[in-house]
């Protein structure tokens, strides 16, 4: 049967709630929690950020190549492949605390793995960390999602919800990188790489924060749940995810031509930051405006609004004048991409049952990871082969797909078959 809407909690419901018109947590337990759901985000998040960039600078200093930097910043995409669908799985039946509490535990291993390979020069040790900080962070923001979620009594504090959700990520890849960077120049490699031992430890006291409260019943087939593939019979639900792997590929895609185009304009390496900062900077601010204005927004617009523009914006990248015109446009960009997740999780969050919704937040995890960790490699491949910036190119071409996809999922769609209305 193709699942049906997720109901709309009302205040009477048992669901817990977010009021105000920014989205500020409500009157009750579950909702005064809402700051730490947000924060112990950022703690487990931060715990990979101050890996990754700590790896990356430590197998630079010793030696071994970029390479290496390459393969193990991919290592922290391919846990995720493997773990979201379990992750999912893991959240629909037991709630929060026991994905976060495995997904703490996992980052805490992940960064004593880092501590003793930075100590004993242990490379392979190293690649174990990245895999399983990537893997502490893949199970551990299902069950974040899937609580904020809950948190949300309407359409509209979802969108609101997951705007501050997305800032979450935002604001450890921000912070985190600059403390890394800081504790390496005045106290070494071993000290950044123990800041990310802590931050686990403060995810799972901020945890404990949130009230406990017990999942509702997975839909059962022939006595077991139904697997998370059954939820892609669902039209609306194969539609959203065609779009969040779509813009997804963009960012990376982004990411990759940057660096590249910028060598190519002669641009200083401060200059090339300036550029991916002024990204980064906008896709957070179209964030906090989506959680001033969610009331006034349709999603489905808003999403191909955002397409089309990111796809203006790939076309003529490439002949945008130095570095203020690659500035401006990287922020017209970072806006267009910023909005996809918010709109993306309050629509998956409409289309799924809520005793689903950890596994269609698995789906939507193996989707963007898997993305993530090919389409780098293709990136390099067609830009070797053709033109620096051919794959701006083949992302303007693949978002035309992702504007059909989001006129596919019309009223209809979302409503459900009639069985479940």
């Amino acid at each position: 049967m193709t699942p049906g809407p997720a109901p709309q909690p009302g205040p009477s419901s048992n669901q817990p709630g977010v009021d105000g018109e920014a989205g500020v947590p409500g009157p009750s337990g579950v909702s005064r929690a809402f700051p730490a759901v947000i924060a112990t985000l950022v703690a487990v998040h931060a715990c990979m950020a101050v890996t990754r960039v700590t790896a990356s600078l430590w197998v630079l200093d010793r030696g071994f190549g970029e390479w290496t930097v390459g393969l193990l910043q991919s290592l922290f995409a391919v846990a995720p492949v493997g773990l979201s669908l379990w992750a999912g799985r893991l959240a629909d039946r037991f709630g929060f605390h026991r994905p976060v509490g495995v997904g703490a535990v996992m980052g805490f291993a992940g960064a004593v793995a880092a501590l003793l390979a930075s100590l004993f020069q242990l490379l392979p040790l190293m690649a174990l960390s990245c895999l399983l900080c990537g893997g502490a962070v893949a199970v551990a923001a299902v069950a974040i999602q899937r609580e904020a979620g809950l948190m949300a009594a309407d359409a509209s504090q979802l969108k609101r919800v997951f705007s501050w959700v997305a800032l979450g990520p935002a604001l450890s890849n921000a912070v985190a990188p600059v403390a890394a960077g800081l504790l390496m120049d005045h106290a070494g490699f071993s000290s950044a790489f123990a800041l990310g031992v802590l931050l686990p430890v403060a995810a799972w006291a901020l945890a404990l924060r949130v009230p406990r409260h017990t999942p509702p019943p997975s839909r059962l087939s022939g006595g077991k749940p139904l697997p998370a593939w059954d939820l892609l019979r669902d039209p609306a639900l194969r539609h959203l995810l065609v779009i969040n792997v779509a813009m997804s590929a963009c960012w990376d895609a982004h990411s990759f031509v940057v660096p590249v185009i910028g060598h190519a304009k002669a641009l200083s390496a401060s200059g090339i930051g300036l550029v991916l900062g002024s990204f980064a900077a906008a896709a957070t601010l179209v964030r906090l405006a989506i959680v001033r204005w969610a009331h006034r927004l349709d999603e489905m617009k808003a999403l191909r609004s955002a397409i089309t523009v990111a796809m203006a914006v790939l076309l003529i990248y490439a002949w945008l004048p130095g570095m203020v015109g690659l500035m401006v446009g990287s922020a017209i960009l970072g806006m267009a991409l910023g909005s996809v997740q918010p709109m993306v999780l309050a629509k998956l969050h409409q289309v799924t049952p809520p005793d689903r919704h950890g596994q269609a937040l698995g789906l939507r995890g193996l989707a963007s990871n898997s993305a993530t960790v090919a389409m780098p490699m293709g990136f390099g491949m067609l830009a070797s082969a053709s033109v620096p910036f051919a794959p701006l190119w083949l992302m303007a071409s693949i978002l035309v797909g992702a504007q059909w996809s989001a006129r596919q999922v019309s009223p209809s769609l979302l409503s459900g078959p009639p069985d479940q209305k």
